[in-house]
């Protein structure tokens, strides 16, 4: 191939994300083209609304999987977390390369840690995991919408309209960005978001040369948690609309998952952990997901959708 054109957000961090595997692109391939096709998706476009309201992760995606099946990009680079637990047929994951940090992080310019909030304090997140696993830790905390680039949440910060905010960490890792106060929010008390932390590169099945292209870029380690991790989300039927985490790590020849579902106020929390080998990986998170419903899991997703559904009536 003499030239690639990948689809991407337009987000200061998605455009970081397809300008690194461009720069990859081209140091493995002396005279290969990389072009970017800036694409705006419908989240991109909502940003008034809680993600739950209006559909989840599948907002992020959609129309740069349609420029891969019209032919006006031959690869996507996404966030992992942002991908929905089914692909569109005709499309795969071709590449997972290796991972960030999964974890996401506190951030204020007042309180150095979760413990000197005070009573009342105001914490800024549109995700409803994040929101569940705070107010389990600190059921006494305000949880306020945020939605915005991760440079917009930053500025919302520092003016004073949160006295805290919730993002991940790879985000402030990738765009070099800082705040007086960082506090890693980690396992096993805090877990982070079906494939936080790791990028995927989608395009079509039928695109074997792009196999060979990029397979230099695959990490075996990444796409074993990777594969566990979306089996599990897959498996409970989740997204944006439930709190579901789920921290998966590989070590030597075994695989360690912890999955999580759990109430929007953080009160009633189901975990289940497995282990197992990596070519398993699929296996144990559905084996994982099976262990939540059985252990009230069930129960407190079919309130949750029952919920959001009285609310859209």
């Amino acid at each position: 191939m003499k030239k690639v054109v990948i689809a991407t957000r337009g987000s200061k961090l998605a455009l970081w994300q397809a300008e690194h595997i461009s720069s990859r692109l081209r140091e493995r391939y002396s005279g290969l083209e990389v072009e970017l096709l800036k694409v705006k998706t419908t989240g991109d476009k909502i940003l008034d609304v809680p993600l739950a309201k209006v559909g989840g992760k599948g907002l992020f995606v959609k129309e740069i999987e349609e420029a891969l099946m019209d032919g006006r990009a031959d690869i996507a680079v996404h966030s992992m977390k942002d991908m929905p637990a089914e692909l569109p047929r005709g499309l795969k994951l071709g590449i997972i390369p290796e991972r960030e940090s999964r974890f996401d992080v506190l951030l204020s310019t007042s309180y150095p840690d979760i413990s000197s909030l005070p009573t009342g304090a105001t914490v800024g997140t549109s995700s409803l995991r994040r929101q569940a696993q705070i107010l389990h830790m600190r059921p006494d905390l305000e949880i306020q919408m945020l939605r915005g680039n991760l440079d917009t949440r930053l500025r919302k910060l520092k003016e004073g309209i949160y006295d805290a905010i919730i993002v991940a960490a790879a985000g402030m890792s990738r765009l070099k960005m800082h705040a007086d106060y960082v506090t890693e929010l980690s396992p096993p008390y805090f877990l982070p978001a079906v494939g936080q932390g790791a990028l995927g590169i989608e395009y079509l099945q039928d695109r074997q040369e792009l196999d060979e292209l990029l397979g230099f870029m695959d990490d075996f380690s990444t796409r074993y948690c990777i594969e566990c991790e979306r089996a599990f989300l897959a498996e409970l039927e989740g997204g944006c609309q439930v709190p579901i985490a789920c921290y998966c790590r590989h070590e030597g020849n075994n695989i360690q998952a912890t999955g999580l579902v759990c109430d929007l106020k953080g009160e009633r929390m189901i975990r289940k952990s497995v282990s197992g080998k990596p070519k398993d990986a699929r296996s144990l998170g559905v084996d994982m997901a099976r262990q939540v419903l059985e252990a009230g899991g069930r129960e407190i997703l079919a309130e949750l959708y029952a919920c959001q559904d009285d609310n859209q009536d």
